[in-house]
Parts: structure tokens; C-alpha cells; sequence
């Protein structure tokens, strides 16, 4: 992003930058305590869900199999987490919805290329009905990537990756 002819990168350090420069309506909660339990858990999904979930779809076998539990263990943990609330801070997204939000999308997605199911409606009706209200917000449902070009571009991408291990 660039501000004032200042360029910001990384995900997460441009959500705290528009939380701090656009004070009236904060995406992190005012409690120091609350904004790292926030920024804990922004990590904690990028570490365990994204990584893990990336492997999932790109690997088979062991590999697979390992990467995919551990995502499904750390989506049981955001499970808790989303229990009884529309957005992960309550009624309004913010910033924890917002750096998060790919799993909504991407995971999906993710999960079809990869054969898994990672993110089953069944198993987590929390995480799914957050997904479901964060999808729904007219600001992101229309800024989304169209499902059929994400398709098409992770299954080429998957593709690429497991030729290039066939190689080795």
C-alpha cells in the first residue's frame, strides 16, 4: 500500500498502520492485553493454518496426512474462539477478521485443489457461519477474486510444484 507517498508492506503491519492512522474506526481492540491476544492469534493462523494448509494441497502421502491434522487441530482452536460470535471481535470485523479473512476464501479453495477437508461445515458450524458473515460484508464479497480463477490458478500451481518433486 502506499500513503502519503509512503509504501507499507506485509499484511499485518499494514492492518496496524490503518488502525493507527484511521483512528475512527479501529480494527484492534483498545485494550493493550486484547490487541496482543489479537495479534497472537493472526500468527497463530499464518503459522499453523497457512503453512499447514499450503502443504496439505501440495504434497501427498505422510506429508499430507501430518499437515493436514495440524491444521485441523489449530482450526479447532480458532473453532473456540468464533463460538457464539459473528466476527472474531464480536459484531463489527476487525483486525483479527481482517488478517484471517483468507481462510474464509482461500481455504476452501485450498481444500478442493488439495483433496482435503481441512475446513468441514460439519465439524466447525463457528468457523463456517464467521466465514459465511465475513464473505457476506458487502466490502469484501466485492473484492474477491472470482472461486473459478482461484481454481484454476492453485491447481496450476500445485501442478508446477509436484512436477518440479517428481524431478528430485
Amino acid at each position: 500500500m502506499v500513503h502519503d507517498g509512503k509504501v507499507i508492506c506485509e499484511s499485518f503491519v499494514l492492518l496496524e498502520y490503518i488502525d493507527e492512522t484511521w483512528k475512527h474506526h479501529p480494527l484492534l481492540p483498545h485494550d493493550p492485553y486484547d490487541r496482543a491476544i489479537a495479534r497472537f492469534w493472526a500468527c497463530f493462523v499464518e503459522e499453523k493454518i497457512l503453512e499447514n494448509a499450503w502443504i496439505a494441497m501440495c504434497s501427498e502421502g505422510e506429508e499430507k496426512e501430518k499437515a493436514t491434522k495440524i491444521a485441523i487441530d489449530a482450526v479447532e482452536r480458532i473453532e473456540e474462539l468464533l463460538k457464539g460470535k459473528q466476527f472474531f471481535g464480536g459484531d463489527d470485523i476487525g483486525y483479527l477478521d481482517l488478517a484471517v479473512g483468507w481462510v474464509s476464501h482461500w481455504l476452501p479453495v485450498w481444500d478442493e485443489v488439495g483433496s482435503t477437508k481441512i475446513l468441514d461445515p460439519l465439524r466447525f458450524p463457528s468457523t463456517t457461519s464467521w466465514a459465511t458473515n465475513f464473505l457476506g460484508h458487502p466490502l469484501i464479497r466485492d473484492n474477491l477474486p472470482p472461486k473459478d480463477k482461484m481454481l484454476d490458478y492453485f491447481h496450476q500451481k500445485k501442478g508446477r510444484i509436484m512436477a518440479s518433486r517428481a524431478r528430485v
